[in-house]
């Protein structure tokens, strides 16, 4: 099983919303948490981890969708069956509005109560936020980060180090919050693209820890950068057009192995430029529409799924000496799609489908 080595102090973050002079200058700090896999987490060598996003259940009793429920259980049986030592919760965690504060009942609702099968309840959860949880109180859920075991948000972004068991190799996964580099937007119906960051300032010393954390990690086997927003989708969403601009050009010079999201309401594996962008929404909601088809670089989607009949659906990953491997899974449990990326260090390698 995984754990976080440390204990790290977490950001002071105010209990209620609107306190923005807080929030800013929490905006400037930066945490970084060390994970460290220890016996019994999977095979020797190996880290592994869950991620989901848009999971985030319905302000409305019973404040979880079927959807959600259904991939809580499945994530519950990969983590059995493959093994995994962390969740990676790639936003929007509660809908439409995120949590009043850190004692909102939908932390209960919409993550505690739901997530109980027995291969998740000792997992800890490493979380970012989506525009949903921005339109409630952000600072409230990392707050929560002092009220529950499994709860991880230490700040807005943040690194995690992942050492991989039996070797002196390590693997780097940055986590982002989109949300203040390209602004709030919708997740459903037209018109709903990110509108330009709230404060450029925060935004441009989000983008320089960016790319000191990317320079500093030169010598990691793997390195991947994880935020809500895609960089490429072919679905409602599409790209992002910010992350396009800003972030697609630090991913290829720094060839991070993969970026991860969520937001579009779907699975996808596209791989450009040698980095492999994985999407996986499907943990609330499940959309078919590939509209944005013709937006992304031509021969980049290598996979899609999202049959509106389907009951969720996640990504799981498995990091060792030779691969970063990344298995897209239904929550049925059917194996969707599975690829191979190489390592950050092994050269400019294409992606192997197995």
């Amino acid at each position: 099983m995984g754990g976080v080595r440390g204990p790290w102090d977490p950001p002071q973050t105010p209990g209620s919303h609107g306190h923005r002079p807080q929030m800013l200058a929490l905006l400037w700090m930066t945490v970084t948490v060390t994970v460290t896999v220890v016996a019994g987490g999977g095979p020797e060598g190996a880290v592994q981890f869950l991620a989901v996003g848009d999971w985030g259940g319905v302000p409305d009793p019973p404040f979880a969708t079927p959807r959600e429920v259904a991939t809580a259980a499945a994530m519950g049986r990969a983590a059995t069956d493959l093994g995994a030592d962390f969740v990676l919760a790639l936003g929007d965690n509660f809908y439409y509005k995120g949590v009043r504060d850190e004692w909102d009942p939908r932390f209960q609702e919409t993550f505690e109560r739901v997530f109980t099968a027995p291969g998740l309840r000792e997992l800890p959860w490493f979380v970012l936020a989506g525009n949903h949880d921005h339109a409630g109180n952000v600072t409230a859920q990392l707050a929560y980060s002092r009220h529950s075991p499994r709860w991880h948000f230490p700040h807005y972004y943040y690194s995690l180090r992942l050492s991989l068991p039996g070797t002196n190799a390590s693997a780097r996964l940055l986590v982002l919050d989109t949300v203040l580099l390209c602004g709030g937007g919708d997740d459903f119906g037209a018109g709903g693209a990110p509108r330009g960051p709230q404060d450029a300032e925060a935004a441009a010393a989000q983008l320089a820890w960016l790319r000191g954390r990317l320079a500093a990690a030169r010598h990691d086997r793997y390195v991947l950068v994880a935020g809500h927003y895609p960089v490429w989708s072919v679905a409602e969403h599409g790209p992002t057009a910010c992350l396009v601009q800003l972030l697609r050009p630090l991913l290829r010079r720094h060839r991070v192995t993969a970026y991860l999201c969520g937001h579009d309401h779907n699975l996808q594996f596209l791989e450009e430029g040698g980095v492999g962008y994985v999407v996986s929404g499907a943990g609330n909601f499940v959309e078919e529409s590939q509209q944005h088809g013709g937006a992304v670089p031509p021969g980049a989607l290598r996979f899609f799924f999202g049959a509106p009949a389907s009951p969720g659906g996640f990504a799981h990953l498995r990091l060792d000496a030779h691969a970063a491997t990344v298995t897209f899974l239904e929550a049925t449990g059917r194996v969707l799609y599975r690829v191979a990326l190489p390592p950050h260090r092994g050269g400019r390698g294409h992606p192997r489908v197995t």
